[in-house]
């Protein structure tokens, strides 16, 4: 058999779209070659802004096999799996911790696949090859002269996933984190998910979405070819918004959306809020097969309950009419639980090169893990479902 041969690869233009989509599959819209590439050639993800393609490639002869987005990164914006305290920490007692190793979606915490496999490839030992380099710490080029990453990061990966990799590499940390989303259990519309919850419950949300109602704002859903350009537009400004608020631009750019209208409509969902018939605020979601992710909101109004209207209820009527079994409406917010979302429990892996930084991340790991679990068992314990799902 033709052995694997890795190739890193600067940019994701240099692999081939059809390729790269055909072993990515349709459910995962983020991993996509279009989604990657509208990243780049948008210039939201380029050596300016942190990050280095240096995406990973396997091959048998002259066919593609595996990939997976791989990253120098020169900071820890943009990944939502937080390891400033590692870094200061390594860099005071004299250590480098930046750039580092990263395999994740650039500014998008949605689970999903990160190492693609065509059938027939054995993915133990695909990962083996590829965590020869974590082994060694992975190396960056300056200059032309290599040296050693300080470490390697594995993001939102599936379980199925994480389990290989620790097998492939068993020296690889894992952390705990907790996201939280609806799964349909056989609702069948949003009345019937209404009915699955407890009576104050099922009457605290029909009210929120009355008082949205009472203010004067209509919702509409507009899917793909249907969201026009200027709809777009008023969906950025809302956006930059959102991260004005905060005093800063948003990580993502105009030519980024534009680009993704432009060349996956199919993947998008853009739920606008209307006053008077004006669009006053917008959240956009990407979708794939299975599963709807809520990802940018903004608005140009205070609006009671606006939010919960245009981020969660639109979404999960949206799954329930197009037969989308999981809605990922984002990272935090407790607030989720009391309006049907479950906690689920994420993993995402580490490598440490030096083991004097290794020992104390991995004990802050071992412990964090523990309080995590826990939470996430209590978090279980308040949804407002009469029979848990």
């Amino acid at each position: 058999m033709t052995p694997l041969v890795l190739q890193a690869l600067p940019a994701i233009e240099a692999v081939p779209a059809a390729a790269w989509n055909a072993l990515v599959g349709n459910d995962h819209p983020f991993l996509r070659h279009e989604f990657l590439l509208a990243l780049e050639a948008s210039g939201s993800v380029s050596p300016a802004t942190g990050w280095v393609p240096r995406h990973l490639t396997l091959w048998q002869g002259e066919a593609l096999v595996g990939v997976m987005p791989y990253y120098l990164k020169h900071h820890s914006f943009g990944e939502y799996v937080f390891d400033w305290s590692w870094a200061d920490a390594w860099e005071r007692v004299g250590g480098r911790y930046y750039p580092k190793g990263l395999t994740a979606i650039p500014y998008t915490p949605a689970p999903g696949p990160r190492l693609a496999l065509a059938e027939g490839i054995d993915p133990l030992a695909a990962r083996q090859l590829l965590a020869t380099a974590w082994e060694r710490g992975g190396e960056e080029s300056a200059g032309g002269v290599a040296s050693p990453l300080s470490s390697w990061h594995l993001l939102f990966a599936e379980n199925a996933e994480v389990a290989a990799w620790q097998e492939a590499c068993p020296k690889l940390l894992a952390r705990h984190g907790v996201q939280f989303q609806w799964r349909d259990a056989g609702y069948g519309n949003f009345e019937g998910f209404l009915a699955a919850m407890t009576s104050k419950r099922r009457k605290a949300i029909r009210r929120e979405r009355r008082i949205v109602a009472d203010q004067g704002l209509t919702l509409h859903r507009l899917e793909g070819e249907a969201i026009d350009a200027g709809a777009l537009e008023h969906f950025f400004r809302c956006y930059e918004i959102t991260y004005l608020e905060r005093g800063r631009h948003g990580y993502l750019n105009l030519d980024f959306f534009r680009r993704l209208r432009a060349t996956m409509p199919e993947a998008l969902l853009l739920v606008q809020a209307r006053l008077g018939g004006k669009p006053v605020a917008a959240a956009l979601c990407l979708q794939g097969a299975r599963t709807l992710y809520g990802r940018y909101w903004g608005s140009e109004v205070m609006a009671d309950c606006l939010h919960f209207e245009a981020c969660y209820y639109q979404g999960i009527e949206h799954c329930l009419a197009r037969g989308l079994a999981l809605f990922d409406p984002g990272t935090q917010g407790e607030h989720k639980l009391a309006r049907g979302f479950a906690p689920r429990l994420l993993t995402s892996l580490h490598h440490i090169a030096d083991p004097r930084l290794r020992d104390p991340v991995a004990r802050f790991c071992a412990e964090e893990r523990a309080r995590v679990k826990a939470y996430c068992g209590a978090a279980r314990e308040v949804l407002p479902f009469r029979d848990a799902p």
